[in-house]
């Protein structure tokens, strides 16, 4: 894979081995990257307010762009800026890109826009965020979540595979006379399908340069080209728009998640942390969302934990589950900087992983990031210099068989606090004490009943995210479900001792075979906390004594000084418990989405094409009109806090066809209904 490392000429031009037009002009020739930037690509797309009228974004709930080539982000900076100064911006500007492995360094960023005041502050907040960028998929959240940029680091065909939802503008960065030597593919016909995958029709298409060999590409590809002369620094411009001659599938019939075109009422079962971060998702795409649960408080089970680690899960394949807790990491703690208080509510402390020889090897592509010291690096390695100084601090050894590693962007959170934060959002309305019992159809409405036949709530759109509860409420309004297990996890937390013992507790979490999170903050004190156990198939939450004591033993394998310094604790009954029942699946990946119905688009389709459908639309009732299916989101087992805000992004994503925070082939896999199509297909 090409190494798009920036270098840099004394006056301060960089200069990148496969994406020159991207750097050039920033020396001798001033502002004329930015100028190329805003000519080009913004003002070709549409997007800079003219005299004549607005710019094509003005009103929009929403504008997604797609740039090939990310280079140093300056298309993305002049893009963010010119939505900040446009007074009718979208509500939320979606940026999807294609980058190159190994990205640029945080630094280079800043520097890259030394001659542009404007862009200064833009390029230190995403700087701010500019790490862990394996090859893959991530979502930078920026202005509150209301820009979001999202990144496919690697070559551009997988890259662009990877990405999805239907964008309005594209910019066709990285093509032109001297590109192609460095980047074959961006030019080729499979390299334009693929963009044209990720176009809404009518899309327009910006490009430095107008070769035939590009125009003959893009025609083929389903886009009208029109050239665009005398735009500098280059002698040709082009312009498209994406206008197929034929009918698009972008996937097979059935497979296409369910999508709506508007908001409307959303009804959520279940008040913990799944629950409340669909809400909040779905609230900010203009949905009025109740959001009901049996409890008179939120995060009554098992979000109600005193406090939990956020960190990745680590395996030597980089399997789907380490890349989605790696995305659910970011997106956690971005959203506990936006809504919770730092050190109070949550902090960003970093996280020691201890483990066995071999239990958690480095996937490769973490291993070379490491060793080069890249921005890329997602953690350190147990012979990294930030593991050796933290494993000192915990007072654990470092050796073949101790192993550790430290992940710098992690922490702990107070989930009860991330639920209540998330709950008030402007459009959600929070309903406790109240019990659904039963889910039935009423036309185009799901109905809410208690188990007195009483109507709780009616919405659109539903979804169920009450845990193992999820299960009896699916079974009364949709067939099957989903195999969803229980697991009952019980933890111990006391007050932190005084003196030379609390120095035996870390600053940090530190977890493993278990947990210990200390030093916390409390209304009567500092305090701490460890475990947990697991056990499934019980579905009670009744604390256990047999599981405290295990509790006990567990951390005095993880930290033998930070156990011997609590063990009178377990003694004196200061040592205290708690328990919950979480739900779980069996391929250990949550479900999310669409349960059991057909798209409603096709839905109307067959009701439109029939005559008479039509007629007898006029005097049936509700009840014969295309309903929203149900939705989910459970499984999320001991990782309810690392996933729980990305899984809600990415349902209420789905639904609006939005760019995924993650890969497409890891949101297929996360599929609700994939275990109807697993039961399909044994048939």
């Amino acid at each position: 894979m090409p190494d798009d490392t920036a270098s840099w000429h004394d006056d301060g031009t960089p200069i990148s081995p496969r994406a020159d037009n991207v750097q050039r002009g920033m020396g001798a020739d001033g502002d004329g990257a930015l100028e190329f930037a805003r000519q080009v690509f913004l003002q070709g797309c549409g997007l800079l307010p003219t005299a004549a009228g607005t710019a094509a974004w003005a009103g929009a709930p929403r504008w997604a762009v797609l740039e090939t080539d990310f280079g140093l982000g300056l298309n993305f900076f002049a893009t963010w800026h010119a939505w900040r100064q446009d007074r009718q911006r979208p509500a939320r500007l979606l940026y999807s890109a294609v980058a190159a492995f190994p990205p640029p360094e945080p630094a280079d960023l800043i520097r890259s826009v030394a001659p542009f005041p404007e862009l200064a502050p833009l390029a230190a907040e995403l700087a701010a965020q500019w790490h862990g960028l394996l090859p893959g998929v991530h979502r930078l959240r920026l202005e509150g979540e209301r820009v979001q940029l999202t990144l496919s680091i690697g070559q551009v065909q997988p890259a662009l595979a990877e990405l999805s939802g239907e964008h309005d503008a594209i910019y066709l960065d990285g093509v032109g006379p001297t590109q192609p030597a460095r980047n074959p593919d961006m030019e080729s016909l499979h390299t334009l399908k693929a963009v044209a995958r990720l176009a809404r029709r009518g899309a327009r298409v910006a490009a430095g340069c107008a070769s035939p060999e590009l125009r003959d590409a893009l025609t083929a590809a389903g886009f009208d080209v029109e050239p665009l002369h005398g735009l500098l620094p280059q002698r040709h411009a082009l312009l498209a728009r994406y206008a197929p001659r034929w009918a698009t599938r972008r996937r097979p019939a059935g497979q296409e998640p369910w999508r709506v075109d508007r908001p409307a009422r959303c009804a959520v079962i279940g008040a913990g942390l799944a629950g409340a971060s669909v809400a909040h998702a779905l609230a900010q795409r203009g949905w009025q969302v109740t959001v009901i649960d049996r409890a008179p408080e939120p995060a009554a089970g098992a979000s109600g934990l005193p406090a939990g680690v956020v960190a990745p899960h680590v395996s030597p394949d980089d399997r789907p589950l380490s890349r989605l807790s790696r995305d659910g990491v970011r997106a956690t703690l971005q959203r506990a900087h936006a809504l919770l208080r730092e050190g109070i509510e949550f902090s960003a402390t970093g996280v020691l992983e201890r483990h066995a020889p071999g239990e958690r090897r480095l996937p490769e592509v973490w291993q070379s990031a490491i060793d080069s010291e890249a921005a890329s690096a997602p953690t350190t390695g147990a012979e990294g210099q930030k593991t050796i100084e933290h494993a000192a601090i915990a007072g654990v050894p470092l050796d073949d068989a101790h192993r550790a590693l430290w992940h710098a962007h992690a922490g702990w959170i107070r989930p009860a606090a991330l639920v209540r934060a998330m709950l008030q959002a402007p459009g959600i309305t929070w309903r406790g004490g109240a019990t659904v019992a039963r889910i039935e159809p009423l036309g185009a409405l799901w109905r809410m009943l208690d188990a007195n036949g009483g109507v709780v709530a009616e919405a659109e759109l539903v979804f169920i995210t009450a845990g193992f509860d999820s299960l009896a409420l699916l079974h009364t309004a949709a067939p099957g479900a989903p195999p969803l297990h229980a697991l009952r996890g019980q933890v111990a937390f006391g007050p932190m001792p005084v003196g030379t013992l609390a120095d035996a507790l870390p600053p940090f979490p530190v977890n493993g075979q278990g947990s210990l999170i200390a030093h916390l903050p409390g209304a009567h004190g500092p305090w701490w906390i460890t475990g947990a156990t697991f056990e499934r198939g019980n579905t009670r939450p009744a604390l256990l004594p047999a599981d405290h004591h295990a509790n006990r033993e567990r951390l005095a394998g993880l930290l033998p000084r930070a156990a011997d310094a609590l063990d009178a604790q377990w003694h004196d009954g200061r040592a205290q418990a708690w328990a919950a029942v979480r739900a779980t699946l069996p391929d250990r990946l949550p479900a999310v989405g669409a349960w059991g119905q057909i798209p409603v688009a096709d839905l109307e389709q067959k009701w439109a094409a029939s005559a008479a459908h039509q007629a007898q639309a006029a005097i049936e009732n509700e009840a014969s009109k295309p309903r929203l299916p149900l939705h989910l989101l459970t499984g999320l087992g001991a990782r309810g806090l690392t996933l729980a805000v990305l899984c809600g992004e990415i349902a209420a994503a789905q639904l609006h066809g939005e760019p995924l925070p993650v890969a497409a082939s890891l949101a297929r896999r996360l599929r609700a209904d994939r275990w109807l199509q697993r039961r399909a297909g044994d048939r």
